[in-house]
């Protein structure tokens, strides 16, 4: 959080990205770094610097490639996929294997909280629902907290009737009744960034090392254009190595053995 930083640590940052060089703590002298900075803010840096909290020179150095990331209120389709991604994390790591899903009304009431603390709040969600969870899916009786302040008491709903549409009906002429949102479009499969490798999988397993060697070796023929002899020396490997690999994991082809070296 960026916008945070005293003016006295800024100073510091700043003297990091323009001369590379940091004094550490109880060194004799300053020493050399080789970084790259990613940072984050959710204050407005522009009105900072003329309100003389934030220095304007370090400003125009971090504004180099500016991506702004929507509230997840702007980016609804999002949250499905982010809370299966949450459920499947954090149902692997407090061993709740059974646990796979939500239903149709917990996903539904989810897509239209307004998430004002964003991808935090959703994650911290979902990981209470998880521990809470006995069931092997997810319903509205794990997000309480979720429902419209006047239905949330239990004793107003038939038991039969919790995690069901009826606990959204119209409790009075004035309100309404609160809708179930449309089917889910199929989304296309995530495309994972050139360079970018999976240890886990679907379920929040660790893959086996066997399919990860297998996407390593992958990158490095496309990244190397299938240069038999580079992608063998940046692997560490030898090149007899390197082809016995590529026919057990089935990556074995003639272009392989006519590409250029």
């Amino acid at each position: 959080e960026v916008g945070e930083l005293p003016l006295n640590a800024q100073v510091k940052l700043l003297r990091a990205l323009q001369e590379n060089e940091i004094d550490p703590v109880g060194g004799k002298k300053p020493v050399k770094v080789d970084f790259r900075l990613i940072s984050a803010t959710n204050r407005d840096l522009i009105q900072l610097v003329k309100d003389g909290k934030f220095r304007e020179d370090l400003y125009y150095r971090l504004n180099v490639f500016p991506i702004r990331v929507p509230p997840l209120r702007d980016r609804r389709e999002d949250i499905p996929e982010l809370a299966r991604h949450f459920l499947a994390r954090f149902s692997a790591e407090e061993g709740k294997r059974l646990l796979t899903g939500f239903d149709e009304s917990a996903l539904g009431i989810l897509s239209q909280f307004d998430w004002p603390g964003n991808i935090r709040q959703l994650e911290n969600t979902i990981f209470r629902a998880v521990v809470l969870c006995d069931r092997n899916r997810l319903s509205l009786e794990e997000f309480p907290q979720l429902l419209p302040h006047n239905q949330t008491d239990p004793s107003s709903h038939h038991p039969n009737q919790i995690g069901t549409q009826n606990q959204f009906d119209e409790l009075n002429e004035n309100r309404q009744p609160y809708k179930m949102p449309a089917p889910e479009r199929p989304r296309p499969p995530r495309q994972d960034p050139f360079g970018f490798i999976r240890y886990l999988n679907d379920s929040g397993q660790m893959r086996s090392l066997e399919n990860v060697e297998k996407d390593i070796i992958q990158l490095a023929l496309d990244h190397y254009d299938q240069r038999m002899t580079e992608v063998a020396r940046r692997l560490g490997i030898g090149r007899s190595t390197l082809y016995r690999k590529l026919k057990e994991f089935g990556l074995h082809s003639e272009d392989n053995e006519i590409a250029a070296e």
